[in-house]
């Protein structure tokens, strides 16, 4: 037995990069997949070439072409799990767009395109699929055992320059995970968030030292192969897990956890605040976040460390 054996997924951007990779592995592990991409690639679609890896490999996938930031169409693609499969028990959001900008020049275009695409193009499967178990739970008066598996960035907890538009979206996934996350506790549904960094069409523009550690064929060795994040994937999916409302930072060999909004230290003074006070008091504590390419340089400085 696999560990995902009769179950169903949903895997939306998987016609290459990251979303390809976790579709495959999913399939590895026992799932049929439902393999979701509006992109194309020479003449056909990339979600055929992927679902056709897939089955030629004696899995089962269906692939899906169409826009998941569409209300009308995250349903669409629920039932086209349901309907080729018998279920849904995997959701997986992927999907998702750059369009960098400074805020001084980001052309509102650029703004909406990536909020519809990555956070919009979050909550509608999300939504639906949330739906469908919470019908399953009524019909069944048990719980709907659910996965659903979101994508954030380093460039999503922390700032990243020319990315307001990017930035505010990944960062809004990890909100909209967490709010899944307590609402599907009484149906049995559990909400997780992975902050990928791996060697993308999209990232290799954003991240430039993704370029380093060259990729040596794809195996273990390579430590920016999109192939590295796809474990933890399988693992948040699978039933045996029960983690809910967590945040992953998934790179090479390494996984870090994030912790929600915490408070640092708490101030007091006498009576209403003035500004002196809060420069004396406050002003000296203060620190710049990091950014996300100070974080990234930090962990390829360990990981050479490491060997």
């Amino acid at each position: 037995m696999k560990p995902l054996d009769g179950l169903a997924a949903i895997v939306t951007g998987a016609g290459s990069g990251l979303g390809r990779s976790h579709a495959l592995h999913l399939a590895s592990l026992g799932a049929a997949v439902v393999v979701n991409d509006v992109g194309r690639a020479g003449t056909g679609w990339r979600a055929d070439d992927v679902a056709g890896e897939i089955t030629a490999r004696g899995g089962r996938a269906v692939s899906d072409h169409g826009d998941i930031s569409s209300w009308t169409h995250a349903s669409d693609l629920v039932d086209t799990c349901v309907d080729a499969f018998g279920r849904l028990d995997i959701l997986v959001n992927n999907a998702g767009i750059v369009r960098d900008r400074t805020m001084a020049r980001m052309a509102e275009s650029e703004w909406d395109d990536v909020v519809r695409v990555n956070l919009k193009g979050h909550a509608a499967p999300a939504v639906h699929a949330m739906a469908h178990w919470r019908k399953q739970a009524k019909r069944t008066g048990a719980p709907a055992p659910g996965a659903i598996v979101h994508t954030s960035s380093i460039g999503g907890l922390m700032a990243n320059f020319g990315q307001g538009n990017y930035t505010a979206t990944k960062l809004g996934i990890v909100a909209l995970s967490a709010v899944l996350a307590l609402e599907g506790e009484q149906l049995g549904v559990r909400s997780n968030v992975i902050a990928p960094s791996a060697r993308t069409e999209t990232t290799l523009k954003a991240m430039p030292s993704a370029k380093q550690f060259p990729p040596t064929g794809g195996d273990d060795s390579d430590f920016w192969d999109p192939a590295n994040v796809s474990p933890v994937v399988g693992w948040l999916a699978s039933p045996r897990c029960r983690v809910t409302g967590q945040v992953f930072h998934v790179v090479g060999n390494e996984v870090r956890l994030f912790a929600p909004p915490t408070v640092l230290k708490r101030f007091t003074t006498n009576g209403r605040w003035t500004a002196e006070d809060l420069e004396r008091q406050i002003g000296p504590e203060l620190t710049r976040w990091p950014t996300a390419m100070d974080f990234l340089d930090t962990v390829e400085k360990e990981a050479r460390a490491d060997g």
